[in-house]
């Protein structure tokens, strides 16, 4: 069962009450469905983002009637890997995952340009997202 509780990263994170094996899909993130220049519009007013790109004219922005992988912070060293396709963004256990554990995903390419400071506390933070 995923819970949502109080992230060491940034504010809120999604974390796991029992274990995950590595490769067992989580689940998927939903929310409004959006062209890409309202999904960049709404980003750049925005100073927390969960908005996911699915393609070069859509997007879904989570914090829109989204589900819980909405709160899954970025990291540089992830336990979790997004999937897009076929316009669904599906999330996945990158490794074994423990119990109490925040599910991180590495956010890439985003909407914060390489702006935003890292919090992810990972040895092989990136310094910025």
């Amino acid at each position: 069962m995923l819970l949502i509780g109080k992230s060491s990263i940034q504010g809120k994170g999604l974390f796991t009450d029992s274990p995950i094996p590595r490769g067992k899909k989580l689940g998927e993130f939903t929310g409004e469905r959006i062209s890409i220049r309202e999904a960049r519009k709404r980003a750049k007013r925005r100073k927390r983002i969960a908005i996911v790109e699915i393609s070069l004219k859509e997007a879904i922005d989570g914090s829109v009637s989204g589900g819980p992988f909405r709160f899954i912070n970025h990291s540089c060293d992830p336990n979790v890997f997004m999937r897009i396709a076929h316009g669904r963004v599906e999330f996945y256990a990158k490794r074994d995952i423990a119990a109490r554990d925040e599910l991180t995903s590495d956010y890439e390419c985003s909407h914060h340009d390489g702006q935003l400071r890292c919090r992810c506390q990972s040895s092989d933070c990136r310094g910025f997202i």
